[in-house]
């Protein structure tokens, strides 16, 4: 089943990307081992990171916020901007926040209404998970190993 948001706008830069996204690695623990990943709403046998669109008026880490509260369940502690990341292929960019999960709803919009997953990876598992289908999400892992969290170039 697919995700439906009547209310949503889109809005595009000059270079025609979509202007805003938000995710977060949301980390069981804040030593950032385990990471969880949920079902796509397209193809609910693949994981993704949960992320989204975010509306004309939000900042990036509300929508980050937002989106993780939505597509997963979880509320956490938001931590660093780990960088903002270009999809060349669906034409967006994607800030991208690390989170620590301090909560974990049983049932959530998602898995409600179109029967959303979640599941704790480790993160060289998570990694060779996105490979498959979703090579930028594993990019932000990739990114997270490598210690590129201090600053903020757009990958």
């Amino acid at each position: 089943m697919m995700k439906f948001k009547p209310n949503q706008t889109r809005t595009y830069d000059r270079e025609g990307f979509k202007k805003r996204r938000a995710a977060c690695l949301c980390f069981r623990s804040e030593q950032e081992d385990e990471v969880l990943l949920v079902s796509s709403s397209r193809y609910p046998d693949q994981w993704i990171v949960p992320g989204g669109g975010m509306e004309p008026e939000e900042e990036p880490d509300g929508a980050a916020v937002r989106e993780v509260y939505e597509e997963a369940g979880v509320k956490g502690k938001l931590g660093r901007l780990l960088g903002i990341f270009e999809n060349q292929d669906r034409k967006h960019r994607t800030y991208v926040y690390v989170l620590t999960v301090t909560e974990i709803l049983e049932d959530w919009e998602d898995s409600v209404n179109i029967g959303r997953k979640r599941e704790w990876f480790k993160v060289e598992d998570a990694i060779k998970v996105l490979q498959c289908h979703k090579p930028v999400h594993a990019e932000y892992l990739e990114k997270l190993k490598l210690g590129f969290s201090n600053n903020l170039p757009v990958f």
